[in-house]
């Protein structure tokens, strides 16, 4: 069956109830003709007569009856189960399907979303953890969260957190055998503990200032891991200088377990967004996670 006929049948059914063409077309907001008309169209179509039409009354026929009773409730059920969309739209629910690096897992997203999924209860969030750039439509995530700068055109991106400090760092045990460097050109004689980036299958840059200007230097080493936390296990073991968030590192330094070498050669990065396809008719649980996990510098 086509929609057309379904929703001529639809018609039939408006008309039956109400017993009257005009309250029937007054609540389709459609002419009386025109339903007149879609009327005429369904009983032609089937072969028999549907409603018993005088001057003062409409009424279903024996046939119509029959039409009615089984298509009068299934139509009452489609608009019960269309009005409960408004609970979604209004009540926040669902799941919310998210990629992001662990860094910004660990200390936005997590502690960002604790009181929304407390005061929520019918909201889950589904975090996947990828160095990737996903593409969010393709893979069907909800959101991604990246550096800024790593974002498509094509993305709304909403800032998530401050600029990231970073730092460079080794062990004591392998500034040992390599001298801590004072200059970013003095790199070239050390190891690296390096981030893969699956996408590329490549190294991570390192974001170094040289002569004034930002330039990604990419380090060898014996060693590469898809995961900074393994990256700092690595550093802690003397495996080579590793380049991570400074507030992943700052007690290492503190306690002295990790060097920091290059502060004044290493600028932050780029804050992390949020980013999503244009979402019109975004889920009320969607809309109150943006505003949850949104910076307010």
């Amino acid at each position: 069956m086509r929609r057309d006929e379904i929703a001529d049948l639809a018609g039939f059914v408006v008309v039956a109830e109400e017993g009257s063409f005009t309250k029937a077309a007054r609540s389709l907001g459609i002419a009386q003709s025109g339903l007149s008309q879609i009327v005429r169209r369904t009983e032609e179509r089937l072969g028999m007569r549907l409603l018993s039409r005088t001057t003062r009354s409409v009424a279903p026929t024996e046939a119509g009856e029959r039409l009615l009773a089984t298509l009068g409730p299934m139509l009452h059920d489609l608009d019960a189960a269309v009005a409960s969309l408004g609970d979604l739209r209004d009540r926040p629910s669902g799941t919310i399907r998210v990629t992001t690096v662990e860094h910004a897992a660990k200390t936005i997203l997590l502690p960002g979303v604790k009181q929304l999924l407390q005061d929520n209860p019918d909201i889950r969030v589904d975090v996947t953890i990828d160095y990737g750039l996903a593409d969010v439509v393709a893979d069907r995530f909800d959101a991604g969260i990246r550096l800024g700068g790593e974002i498509a055109k094509d993305m709304i991106a909403v800032r998530i957190s401050p600029d990231i400090p970073m730092a460079i760092v080794g062990s004591p045990d392998y500034f040992r055998t390599h001298p801590a460097p004072t200059s970013p050109a003095q790199l070239v004689e050390h190891k690296a503990v390096n981030l893969r980036l699956p996408t590329s299958q490549t190294v991570n840059g390192w974001r170094l200032m040289r002569g004034g200007r930002e330039t990604r230097v990419r380090l060898e080493g014996q060693m590469m891991l898809n995961t900074i936390d393994l990256i700092r296990d690595a550093a802690l073991d003397g495996h080579g200088l590793a380049y991570l968030p400074r507030d992943m590192v700052q007690a290492d330094i503190g306690t002295g377990h990790l060097i920091h070498v290059l502060g004044k050669f290493t600028p932050d990065l780029p804050g992390y967004h949020l980013y999503y396809p244009n979402r019109r008719n975004a889920s009320a649980a969607f809309r109150l996670f943006v505003e949850t996990v949104r910076y307010i510098g």
